[in-house]
């Protein structure tokens, strides 16, 4: 049975990492991430580090141009992988700026 797709955007692969850390100053350490596909309303990356389903993360994203995109991560999905979890994850107060960018990028490169 073929599962239907629920997303609402395009999803744009980048090879890129993000630094996260946990908005409730638990222990403010930094996790790197590495991106599989983007969007203007969500991420899906994997790590190594197990985080929380729920919970919002603050991210430092590395786009296309080298430029860096500030944002706020709510973890909506969480599957294991091997060495590691796969996540998924919407951005939560993104400005509508940065989201344009991600979608200029899309038509840029006809994604």
């Amino acid at each position: 049975m073929m599962q239907e797709e629920r997303r609402l955007d395009r999803r744009t692969g980048l090879a890129s990492k993000i630094v996260m850390k946990r908005l409730d100053g638990d222990s403010g350490r930094e996790v790197t991430i590495d991106i599989s596909d983007l969007s203007k309303t969500g991420i899906g990356f994997s790590c190594k580090e197990a985080l929380q389903i729920g919970e919002v993360y603050e991210a430092y994203l590395t786009i296309w141009t080298d430029d860096m995109i500030h944002a706020f991560l709510k973890i909506v999905r969480i599957e294991l992988q091997q060495g590691g979890y796969g996540y998924g994850a919407i951005f939560v107060g993104m400005p509508e700026m940065n989201s344009s960018r991600i979608g200029v990028y899309q038509i840029v490169n006809g994604e």
